[in-house]
């Protein structure tokens, strides 16, 4: 399944309670919510987004103080949701605890990724692709909507689209996604560069 993305933080929604916990109506719908994304329903992703992105973002503050990262990771978190929406199980525990958890780990992820090209940098003096990468991101985060980014990603080809969902989407660093691709370290970071960039150049952003 293509993922979307969404353009900006929205206001906190009021169908959530002021502490954050939702209503048993609010818990169905969210439910449901998450049900039909599952089913590539893109109206359903956006109601989900709206509804939850504040908290989501707030959680990711939190842990890594910093905005952009922050709404970065937010991203993250829901192109992560509408992969694997259909993995959510009511049982389990709410809608809320369950976004919440992977916005905790994304942001986690992301200091330990931050400090993992730091060092990187600091050892090899090395122009940071990562850096490059984040900010390309940044920008187009600023000024997407869900069904403009699934038509773009289906403009990359096969293995840009798989490096790039590896590095970004899951996490991995460039020289994990090369021994994951059988690839070379300096392959990897031009797929990624370039897949980002004709992403961007899709979506009409300067």
């Amino acid at each position: 399944m293509d993922t979307p993305q969404t353009a900006r933080l929205p206001e906190p929604p009021r169908q959530l309670h002021a502490s954050g916990e939702a209503g048993d109506s609010e818990r169905d719908n969210l439910v449901r919510l998450i049900s039909l994304t599952a089913s590539g329903d893109q109206s359903a992703f956006s109601q989900l987004y709206h509804l939850t992105a504040k908290r989501v973002y707030g959680m990711a503050r939190r842990v890594l103080i910093d905005q952009n990262l922050a709404e970065d990771t937010t991203q993250e978190v829901y192109l992560q949701l509408w992969q694997s929406a259909a993995k959510y199980d009511p049982a389990a525990g709410s809608p809320l605890g369950w976004l919440m958890t992977i916005a905790h780990r994304r942001a986690v992820d992301k200091v330990r990724s931050t400090q993992s090209a730091t060092d990187r940098e600091a050892r090899y003096g090395a122009t940071s692709q990562v850096i490059e990468h984040d900010d390309v991101v940044d920008t187009v985060s600023e000024r997407l909507d869900a069904e403009a980014v699934v038509k773009c990603l289906a403009t990359l080809t096969p293995t840009q689209r798989e490096s790039v969902n590896l590095a970004y989407y899951g996490g991995l660093t460039y020289r994990e996604v090369a021994e994951k691709l059988g690839a070379a370290v300096p392959t990897i970071k031009s797929r990624i560069r370039d897949g980002l960039l004709r992403l961007k150049n899709c979506l009409g952003v300067s």
